[in-house]
């Protein structure tokens, strides 16, 4: 039985500020930007003068496409360029993700299994080796494995509520939403290297 490092499964979080921050950041940097309006230039019409200048007693337009206007342009719309990244540094993420796998550490969430060994490239495999190690396979389930191999991949890809990553690529989000961890116990010291900065 593997003997998991106090220093990433049993840090005592006294708050959870950076884990929400790293979570934050995740999510805005996993955010796209293609919704577009158009402004009063792009909309098409408008292009004659709705009526003249003077001597209607109604205000003065020039244009019906105007943003005031029904069917008129949007202003300071979106314009699919923004940028929506945020930055956290390398430290903080590494000491988030660790408060995160000691949470889920102490609400008896991870669980580590002595293999993942995937001979065929069938799902009825990866399912298998979870229920031998006594998971439940229908709750979400993150699986830390050392390498993503194609059998892996084919044999991963089909469960719908799980996801496999390797283990410089977990990350709080991952991590939160997951009812149970599942790590091969290969895993381990390349997770400890990485998340105590060796890496």
């Amino acid at each position: 039985m593997a003997t998991l490092d106090k220093d990433i499964f049993g840090l005592n979080v006294e708050n959870h500020e950076l884990v929400k921050l790293a979570y934050d950041v995740y999510l805005a940097n996993s955010r796209s930007s293609h919704a577009k309006t158009l402004k009063r230039g792009e909309v098409r019409g408008g292009g004659k003068k709705p009526w003249k200048q003077k001597g209607t007693g109604r205000a003065r337009f020039g244009s019906t496409r105007n943003p005031i206007w029904r069917h008129g342009g949007v202003a300071f719309g979106r314009t699919g360029e923004e940028n929506f990244t945020k930055k956290i540094a390398r430290s903080s993420k590494q000491l988030a993700t660790r408060q995160a796998l000691s949470m889920k550490n102490a609400e008896k969430a991870v669980v580590v299994i002595p293999e993942f060994v995937i001979k065929d490239g069938k799902t009825k495999e990866a399912i298998k080796i979870l229920a031998d190690n006594k998971v439940d396979t229908m709750s979400n389930i993150l699986l830390v494995v050392p390498e993503k191999d194609e059998l892996t991949l084919r044999a991963t890809n089909n469960i719908t509520n799980l996801k496999a990553v390797r283990p410089t690529y977990l990350n709080v989000f991952d991590i939160m939403n997951a009812d149970v961890i599942v790590i091969v116990e290969e895993s381990l010291d390349e997770i400890s290297d990485w998340l105590k900065g060796d890496k």
